[in-house]
């Protein structure tokens, strides 16, 4: 009796691990495309897009070994905002400084900050990756771990080649599926996505006015008011609660309450007088550099979730203002 229980455990382990094994490449990606056509695309252009894509190790290598060390904010800076790349910003600003404009009155966003949001993302067009986008999003989706986001963003990247805003062959990002000058994600592109020149392609990968427009709508989708800035460096006393620190709707409080509690601009003069709320972040901790970001920084957060990415951005922005 004891040997029959074992055999019938046995063979349910079995047939739960038969079951539960994971499919091999090959088998998954023909049920992708299974998938494309029951979406309604057609056989031919399904074959067309997802021939010769194959597994490729190094992109979940890249995936499973982003940096970990971290960065002091002041390294950070140094890093992504070095003194070439804030005199670049502004010589572009003033080369696209017609379109720029133009961008600008539409959608309400200052274009220093259009440009440096594109001066971070892809060093103003030069570094968009070479990855097929695919073929990142296919690998990274049979990887597992977050399946679910990355076959959203292949079905997403799919609609944009139907759509032909851009070639098969020329869909290339990094290897996590970013594209563009922007370095939108499909499902961004499809969101936020401006053909200002009216060609009839939203070109985020050749077309400047395409791609200062995408960036501007971006903003101004997630909040954006050019009536503000999106912050300053600031001083605190040295007794100050930093439990009042952080970007959640409760820390958020106005400036006249910062000033009152002896917040001060970094030089140490008074906050402005105006009646905007502020959050105060300490992204070091209370040794390192301390800020009180607007509404604005929190749009940028949208963007990219790293405060280091926010502050990096700004800090470009207000530099291309003071020109150096």
């Amino acid at each position: 009796m004891k040997f029959i229980h074992f055999t019938l455990l046995f063979l349910l382990i079995s047939v739960s691990q038969a079951l539960s094994a994971k499919p091999s490449f090959e088998q998954y990606l023909a049920d992708l495309k299974l998938q494309a056509i029951e979406q309604g695309y057609s056989t031919e252009f399904v074959d067309q897009v997802f021939a010769g894509v194959s597994y490729r190790k190094k992109t979940v290598t890249a995936d499973k070994n982003q940096p970990e060390t971290k960065l002091t904010l002041d390294k950070y800076l140094a890093t992504r905002v070095p003194d070439w790349k804030v005199k670049k910003a502004v010589d572009l600003m003033a080369q696209h400084k017609v379109l720029l404009d133009q961008v600008e009155q539409k959608f309400g966003v200052q274009k220093r900050f259009i440009v440096a949001l594109w001066g971070n993302e892809s060093n103003f067009g030069n570094i968009m990756g070479k990855h097929s986008v695919i073929n990142s999003l296919v690998t990274l989706a049979y990887d597992g771990r977050r399946e679910t986001l990355f076959k959203k963003q292949l079905f997403a990247a799919l609609k944009i080649l139907q759509q032909r805003h851009i070639e098969l062959q020329h869909l290339v990002g990094s290897w996590a599926g970013a594209m563009g000058q922007s370095q939108f994600m499909p499902t961004s592109f499809l969101d936020y996505a401006i053909d200002f020149d009216n060609d009839g392609r939203k070109d985020i990968w050749n077309n400047q006015a395409d791609v200062f427009a995408s960036i501007a709508n971006f903003l101004k989708s997630e909040g954006w008011s050019n009536q503000i800035t999106w912050g300053r460096q600031v001083k605190v006393p040295d007794n100050f609660d930093f439990s009042l620190a952080g970007l959640k709707s409760n820390s958020k409080r106005l400036l006249a309450d910062w000033q009152a509690m002896e917040v001060r601009r970094y030089d140490g003069g008074d906050l402005p007088d105006l009646a905007i709320k502020a959050s105060l972040i300490a992204p070091d901790g209370e040794n390192g550099r301390i800020y009180l970001v607007y509404e604005n920084f929190h749009t940028l957060m949208k963007w990219n979730r790293s405060s280091y990415f926010g502050i990096s951005v700004s800090y470009l922005a207000d530099r291309i203002k003071k020109g150096s």
